[in-house]
């Protein structure tokens, strides 16, 4: 595959890439920038020192700054510099230390982090001018800002806390292929559902947290057939394993979507980033699960083991990374079904 530099072969830039971006001042931030920020394929985002909870989530649209707007649906500003508690059920605002100047051909799509979607918050990226969540255009110059809204647990937050993360695209990368994924029903334990009236979850504490204080286990309830098989009550939120191991070759990152929802009234995966090496031998994970994170809509919906609930849409890289996924000792590398890494192993 051809450099960074080689406008001819469009794909997702790797970990170098990155970098260079950061040294050029095409991404720069209020404070240095640290190493297990630039993944292989994507870039953390670091929280600022400012948050404002708004009285309703909102664009900006064409010829409007996040600034201006803010303006207009701000109720209060809390600072992060000591920690804030942003509750659930509550939409807020937040500044993000990096800022963007994108070079000509390359833009960014955001997600947020496996570690932020199973816990139930829901992070979507802000920039100026847009007229879209997430997606930032070729050549944007300006801020970024968050929208967070935790869902199930009200959350613990501080300056620096890395919530999403964003990935840089040269051109539109062919998609190489779409995969479907599976739910996994056949283990001692099916899945996890949350609690709705548990305590508050530090976002940068890693195995601080007793997980049956704010989670249940769900044993598997074979059918008729023998197949496992979950009931999804509306409005509550679970974490499942995919059926399938996952690999994301070398050169390659993949993203999770949503299936239509004409097939299930439901959602899953909140964190849709796959880097490279995710899964495979090479970088000493072989066999790894995808999980699932799966709130029911309007009404019930029974799962199936096995039944796809996702699809994973695989594209090229510029150029192979010089660091695969797992390179600081991940959290999720080999596993199962798994919280994230804020809560201890279950027991």
């Amino acid at each position: 595959m051809g450099s960074m530099t080689d406008t001819s072969s469009p794909g997702i830039l790797p970990y170098q890439a990155i970098q260079a971006l950061i040294e050029t001042g095409a991404i720069a931030a209020e404070t240095p920038f640290i190493d297990i920020q630039v993944q292989p394929a994507s870039l953390d985002l670091r929280l600022g020192t400012r948050v404002w909870r708004v009285r309703a989530s909102f664009l900006p649209g064409m010829g409007r700054t996040v600034a201006e707007r803010l303006a207009d649906v701000a109720m209060h500003q809390l600072d992060l510099t000591h920690g804030a508690v942003l509750e659930r059920g509550c939409v807020y605002i937040a500044e993000v230390q990096e800022r963007l100047r994108l070079p000509a051909g390359v833009q960014a799509r955001a997600n947020p982090k496996s570690s932020t979607g199973r816990v139930d918050v829901f992070v979507r990226l802000l920039t100026d001018h847009s007229a879209a969540f997430d997606d930032v255009a070729e050549g944007y110059a300006g801020p970024c800002f968050l929208e967070i809204a935790p869902q199930t647990f009200s959350v613990l937050v501080r300056t620096g806390t890395r919530l999403n993360q964003l990935r840089l695209k040269r051109g539109d990368p062919p998609k190489l292929q779409i995969r479907s994924v599976g739910v996994d029903l056949t283990g001692e334990i099916a899945g996890f559902r949350a609690r709705r009236h548990a305590g508050v979850v530090d976002l940068d504490k890693e195995d601080g947290h007793d997980p049956k204080d704010f989670w249940q286990a769900l044993e598997p309830r074979p059918n008729r057939e023998g197949r496992g098989e979950l009931l999804l009550d509306p409005g509550e939120f679970y974490i499942l394993a995919s059926k399938e191991a996952i690999e994301i070759p070398a050169d390659q990152a993949a993203e999770m979507t949503p299936i239509d929802p004409s097939v299930g009234e439901f959602r899953v995966h909140y964190a849709g980033f796959f880097d490279p090496g995710f899964g495979t031998e090479e970088a000493g994970a072989t066999g790894s699960k995808g999980v699932l994170e799966v709130r029911s809509h309007e009404t019930p919906f029974l799962l199936e083991d096995g039944q796809t609930v996702a699809r994973l849409v695989y594209e090229p890289l510029t150029e192979r990374p010089t660091r695969l996924y797992g390179f600081d000792g991940s959290h999720y590398q080999r596993q199962g079904l798994k919280l994230s890494k804020h809560f201890k192993a279950w027991r």
